[in-house]
């Protein structure tokens, strides 16, 4: 582990527990001691863990249906003014707006773009594209994606205090506790 110098500074503090149990348990204690900024990692996704670190519910949801309206209604739009201003075609008497001919192109468009606001709506949620995070310094933290369960409370939290958090981490369980820095 690196030492603390005038080049990097405390990220926050990386613990270890040994099940999914003690990571909810450990989540619930940080959480009720009114840590805010702090994140589990875990190798698969463990149920309850949004509730136990109170979190909010997505907003990607809301972004998927404002990008999905708006395909709908371009879509609309689009065809309605090629169809009826732009180049209006009489086929064998049949109106200008035949509506039931628009559903492929309409439905398609809408499935677009609410398929690029769901994977760019998560880009922008998650702060995406993140090259490098303070964690991967940690060789202890490569287990995450194997057999290792990991809180880090950060320095960003406004109650963070690097004793008390070592002792309230120790006290929940942790079986390795880290101090990671930001290079």
């Amino acid at each position: 582990m690196k030492k603390e110098t005038s080049d990097n500074k405390l990220y926050g503090i990386l613990a270890e527990f040994r099940n999914p149990k003690e990571l909810i348990d450990a989540a619930k204690l940080i959480n009720d001691n009114g840590y805010r900024n702090y994140d589990t990692f875990s190798p698969f996704p463990i149920h309850g863990m949004d509730k136990a670190m109170s979190l909010k519910k997505s907003k990607l949801g809301w972004i998927v249906a404002v990008h999905g309206l708006a395909g709908l209604t371009g879509a609309f739009a689009m065809i309605y003014y090629m169809s009826v201003y732009d180049y209006p075609l009489n086929i064998s008497g049949k109106t200008l707006m035949n509506i039931p001919a628009w559903i492929p192109v309409v439905f398609e468009l809408t499935i677009l773009l609410s398929a690029f606001g769901a994977v760019f709506g998560m880009f922008f949620l998650n702060g995406l594209p993140k090259l490098n995070h303070p964690l991967f310094n940690s060789e202890n933290f490569k287990k995450v994606t194997d057999n290792g369960f990991f809180v880090c409370i950060e320095t960003e939290d406004p109650q963070f205090d690097d004793e008390k958090v070592q002792k309230l981490l120790e006290g929940a369980g942790a079986t390795n506790i880290e101090r990671i820095f930001d290079e």
